[in-house]
């Protein structure tokens, strides 16, 4: 994150800008078309975002990255994180907070400027121990409510930070199942990694359906075979999929204008990568798809295009504004 990034969005509190700092290297390390998006809203909105899915990915990466530690260890970890919030909330960064793990301390001040609900935090950390002790789900419904929590809340907290052009309440809906859709595009790339960890994401009557169940994915997996049952069940998966990203879409035109370039870019990446799926035949229980980086570097320019046009429209509005250029660091051309 830049010091005109944070300058941009008042943060001035050294420890404060060292927490976002912290957010942003796990945006850009773990994030790769999340944070190619990201490159696209205005500075002063960046960080913010970041810190979002900084908190998110750290809780992710207790319940995923520790899978050698026992469950009780990992749950400890998710709590003491959990209180790390808690306290940074509570006490407005106070001495106490200042003792809080980075990615508590720039959510917590993000929560505060964009006045995010604390309750969204909760449903989100409830399903990140959720991942500790259930391992499958008999139905959609079941994964709906599991997604709630760990996909949902996150287009919910997005929202004020993006801003909408319509009252909250009618882009909310669309932009939880766009949390739906990204986190489901997610469950498909990686049935496979998921399998390893013992988790299976994909609905247990969806699968048997096909007459799949899980000893014949990790026999797939395992032995590296294809199974026609298998790509089956995945084509389906992929289209309940692809129906979550048609109930987003119209979300996209109510979010304020300089942000849908954002938005919109990691809609259609993120939807790139179901058609990588498809593209390498479902065989994702034995590698991962991924966009091409010509088609990210295109869709990148083309957000480029819509940042200019919606911020010179901006200017045009206010015109004692000053105008800046799309962002054109190093670090956005390199993810593209």
């Amino acid at each position: 994150m830049t010091t005109r990034e944070l300058d941009a969005a008042g943060v001035t509190d050294p420890g404060l800008r060292a927490a976002y700092l912290r957010s942003r290297e796990l945006n850009a390390r773990h994030g790769r078309t999340y944070f190619l998006a990201t490159r696209l809203l205005t500075p002063d909105r960046r960080p913010a975002v970041h810190a979002l899915y900084g908190f998110a990915r750290w809780a992710d990466d207790i319940v995923d990255a520790l899978d050698g530690a026992p469950d009780d260890e990992r749950a400890r970890a998710l709590d003491r994180l959990g209180d790390d919030l808690a306290r940074t909330l509570a006490h407005d960064d106070g001495p106490g907070a200042r003792e809080a793990h980075p990615v508590a301390r720039a959510l917590a001040d993000t929560a505060r400027r964009h006045a995010i609900a604390h309750d969204l935090f909760t449903d989100f950390l409830a399903s990140m121990r959720s991942d500790l002790t259930v391992t499958s789900y008999a139905t959609y419904d079941d994964l709906r409510g599991y997604m709630h929590g760990s996909a949902a809340v996150i287009g919910l907290q997005m929202l004020p930070v993006l801003g909408t052009v319509t009252p909250r309440e009618e882009a909310a809906p669309h932009a939880a199942e766009l949390g739906v859709a990204f986190q489901l595009t997610n469950f498909l790339r990686d049935v496979g990694e998921d399998l390893d960890r013992g988790r299976v994401y994909v609905p247990g009557d969806l699968l048997a359906a096909h007459g799949v169940d899980r000893a014949l994915l990790r026999h797939c997996r395992d032995t590296g075979r294809t199974d026609g049952r298998v790509t089956a069940a995945l084509r389906e998966f992929a289209s309940l999929t692809r129906a979550a990203y048609r109930r987003a879409a119209p979300g996209i035109a109510m979010l304020s204008p300089v942000s849908r370039p954002c938005i919109r870019t990691a809609f259609v990446l993120y939807g790139g990568i179901l058609d990588a799926v498809a593209a390498d035949g479902y065989a994702v229980l034995h590698r991962r798809s991924v966009v091409p980086r010509r088609r990210r570097a295109l869709v990148a320019a083309d957000g480029l295009v819509r940042v200019a046009a919606a911020r010179l429209t901006d200017r045009r509005r206010s015109p004692g504004a000053p105008v800046e250029a799309a962002p054109a660091d190093r670090s956005y051309q390199e993810v593209a």
